[in-house]
């Protein structure tokens, strides 16, 4: 199983007592990044938002200034927002990155947990569906093939047209980033693609009738079953211990997802919900080393088995020198519990 992080560049008002600004908030942000490397992490992914709180609007250059400046540590997306994008700028921006990282790069594409793209970038929201299956159409289709001819609803057609650069990698990999819609998780198994699960609440194990349709379509598209990986996005912070990662992390999750409940008609996040989402069914990872090891592998068994679990560890208001703790912790404790287990 691979572990990672995933970052959607959240802006801080302060970090460690000092007044922040964006252009220290990024600068920590890489850092960030190279701990995850230093640390033996497997991936560490940028998000796509275009809201005021976040940095990750052009998430393929902060990807590409990272790197530079790491060595081992997969790159990706977390997710590309693929519906309000142009399929040639994004596989020519990710081709791009694949050779300036030497073939480290990867792409999670997705239509998005926020609307702010559609408006910004002149589409119509109703067409939510329909444009992003037809821009992943395309965008495979330039993946696999140097020289495209294509045609859809949604953008100009190409007429045998050469899209580079093309990536050290081939074919470059693509996820699919998925919520909780059944149809995404059955298009991703008739692509064959591999699925990266956004599990940002409730308890995990109501995935797996979603996980087995994915498969089910795999399988009947004729995937071979290693080629359909199951990958889980998680919330979660890991501590010193249990009652330090929860005396760190709850206030900021509090705020956080109480303001964004706001928009979408959800109750204040209360502890008592809070802490049934750390109990052992409930999706957050939050707590010491052992103890969120041992629940990874509880949510790869209620999930059949996953390839890969990344932390989004950011949207709590946590200061960067905690943040740079937990990366450490993760690599340094939970990894090897992880890959040492047979």
């Amino acid at each position: 199983m691979e572990i990672g992080i995933d970052s959607f560049a959240a802006f801080a008002g302060n970090t460690d007592g000092a007044e922040m600004n964006n252009t220290k908030a990024m600068a920590q942000l890489l850092e960030r990044i190279e701990q995850a490397d230093r640390s033996g992490l497997d991936i560490f992914g940028i998000g796509e938002h275009h809201r005021k709180e976040f940095l990750d609007s052009a998430p393929a250059l902060i990807l590409a200034a990272a790197a530079a400046r790491t060595k081992r540590i997969r790159l990706t997306s977390a997710v590309t927002v693929l519906s309000a994008a142009d399929p040639v700028r994004v596989f020519q921006n990710f081709a791009t990155l694949d050779l300036i990282s030497g073939g480290r790069a990867e792409m999670v594409v997705g239509r998005g947990s926020f609307t702010e793209a559609f408006p910004l970038f002149g589409l119509n929201l109703q067409d939510y569906d329909a444009l992003f299956s037809e821009k992943l159409d395309l965008l495979l289709k330039i993946r696999d093939n140097e020289n495209v001819t294509w045609s859809g609803k949604f953008r100009p057609a190409l007429n045998n047209q050469s899209i580079y650069p093309r990536p050290q990698q081939h074919p470059l990999p693509v996820w699919l980033g998925v919520g909780g819609t059944p149809q995404s998780f059955i298009r991703a198994g008739m692509l064959g693609l591999p699925l990266m699960v956004a599990v940002i609440g409730g308890e995990t194990h109501r995935f797996r009738p979603l996980v087995d349709l994915y498969k089910e379509a795999g399988k009947r598209a004729g995937y071979a079953p290693e080629q359909l990986k199951v990958g889980l996005h998680s919330i979660g912070y890991v501590g010193e211990n249990t009652q330090q990662a929860i005396d760190d992390f709850y206030p900021g999750y509090a705020e956080t997802f109480t303001r964004i409940g706001k928009e979408r008609g959800w109750p204040p996040v209360r502890r008592e919900h809070f802490d049934a989402q750390r109990g052992a069914k409930g999706a957050l990872l939050v707590g010491g080393p052992e103890e969120v090891a041992e629940k990874i592998f509880r949510h790869s068994e209620a999930l059949g088995g996953i390839s890969r679990l990344t932390f989004q560890m950011d949207n709590a208001g946590l200061s960067h020198t905690k943040l740079m703790r937990a990366i450490e912790l993760i690599g340094t404790r939970i990894v090897p519990l992880i890959k040492g287990y047979r």
